[in-house]
């Protein structure tokens, strides 16, 4: 009998010494993917961007009552993941300003804050600029936390879209 307490306390023991992964409070992402979506019209007009993300607090996203103070419509962080469009000129990178934004607002991705929290994010976002003649382009992101801690920023890698 005394040997089944042993091996049940041990089982306690390795089931409270889980491997919990500590990331920083600035929320770090990377590049996965950027896949275009075909939408039967011949054209690339849109494109799902795939990040990868790590964040020590858990304190990434917005939800639909986050509208006021710094998260209000008139301020820069009402949106909290930034994708700048640029494109490729005589082979130069031109940053382009869109007549609509392409930034996004990311939902709340964990209730348990604060946590250390990874994952990946999906977006689908625009890829086609109607009012250039430029096909080469790639996007710039960045991704903030309730607490305003930016992301480092990442570049996709160039892509051809099909006017």
């Amino acid at each position: 009998m005394k040997k089944w307490w042993i091996i049940l306390f041990c089982a306690l023991l390795f089931a409270g010494c889980r491997h919990r992964e500590h990331y920083s409070e600035v929320p770090h992402i990377e590049f996965v993917r950027l896949e275009k979506v075909d939408d039967g019209s011949g054209h690339d007009n849109q494109a799902n961007l795939t990040i990868a993300f790590q964040d020590g607090d858990g304190d990434i996203g917005l939800n639909a009552r986050d509208t006021t103070g710094v998260f209000s419509p008139d301020s820069t962080y009402y949106y909290n993941f930034f994708i700048d469009f640029l494109e490729k000129r005589q082979g130069e990178w031109v940053e382009i300003e869109l007549p609509t934004p392409l930034h996004a607002r990311v939902p709340y991705l964990s209730d348990d804050v604060p946590e250390s929290i990874e994952g990946e994010l999906s977006i689908l976002t625009f890829i086609n600029n109607y009012y250039s003649p430029f096909d080469t382009i790639k996007l710039r992101c960045q991704l903030v936390d309730r607490a305003l801690h930016e992301s480092n920023i990442i570049e996709t890698p160039e892509i051809i879209v099909k006017k």
